[in-house]
């Protein structure tokens, strides 16, 4: 059974940065696609970004640019480096692990809060 840890939330003024991280344990790590997903107040769960492979990379629109998904593949932890950050990026981020055979995102963290406030 796939398990994940986020840490690093918190909160932060406009403009500032915020790195991310996620354990992963339980499998393999590089049979999994890892992404970061993100939940705002009020609304729903939304996709943020994506790594395959550890070289193919994903992001929604709005943070392209600003964030940045990497992987380390030895140590098995997946980081959202998120730069230039907006009151708009506030929400609870969720890391989130799928096989690399399936679509859907099967294994999913606890949750960090990250707050962007001046």
């Amino acid at each position: 059974q796939v398990q994940l840890v986020e840490s690093g939330g918190g909160l932060v003024q406009p403009g500032a940065s915020l790195r991310l991280s996620c354990a992963f344990s339980g499998r393999t790590f590089s049979g999994y696609d890892m992404g970061w997903f993100r939940q705002p107040p009020g609304k729903e769960r939304e996709f943020v970004a994506t790594i395959r492979g550890g070289t193919t990379t994903g992001y929604t629109d709005s943070v392209k640019g600003r964030f940045t998904i990497s992987r380390d593949n030895a140590k098995k932890t997946v980081d959202l480096q998120m730069n230039s950050l907006k009151p708009e990026d506030t929400a609870v981020y969720y890391c989130a692990a799928k096989s690399i055979w399936t679509a859907r995102y099967d294994y999913w963290g606890q949750g960090t809060q990250v707050t962007v406030s001046s």
